[in-house]
């Protein structure tokens, strides 16, 4: 099975950009649908980008889009996390979850699609 690892967290200020990684150990990862979520303290954990198998198909949460882009590299077993004008309320964990693939050209938005998570990465963004 899987295991998705997230780096590239950290302290950045209002507006600036970041960019996350999801490296995975096990199983190639074009077997599986991608997707990132976040969760900030007191919060549930939401919905925030996420691909397709083959990164055919693409999506994020309204309160990102055009901010923020998931992106993967399969041939290096690498999921992106593109975050850019970064605001005080992106302020959160993020994680990288993994779906198993039925290969269809579509993404999925809710966390229970989901079968292997990785342990997180603390996003802090300073106003």
């Amino acid at each position: 099975q899987v295991q998705p690892v997230e780096s590239g967290g950290g302290l950045v200020q209002t507006g600036g950009s970041l960019r996350l990684s999801c490296a995975a150990s096990g199983p190639t990862l074009n077997r599986y649908d991608m997707g990132w979520f976040r969760q900030a303290p007191g919060k549930e954990r939401e919905f925030v980008a996420a691909t397709s198998w083959n990164g055919g198909s693409r999506g994020a949460a309204d309160s990102v889009k055009g901010r923020f882009t998931a992106s993967r590299e399969n041939d290096k077993n690498i999921v992106y996390l593109q975050m850019n004008s970064l605001k005080p309320e992106d302020t959160a964990v993020y994680y990288c979850a993994a779906k198993l693939t039925s290969y269809m050209n579509t993404y999925y938005r809710d966390p229970d699609d989901y079968d292997y998570w990785g342990q997180g990465t603390q996003v802090t963004v300073s106003s």
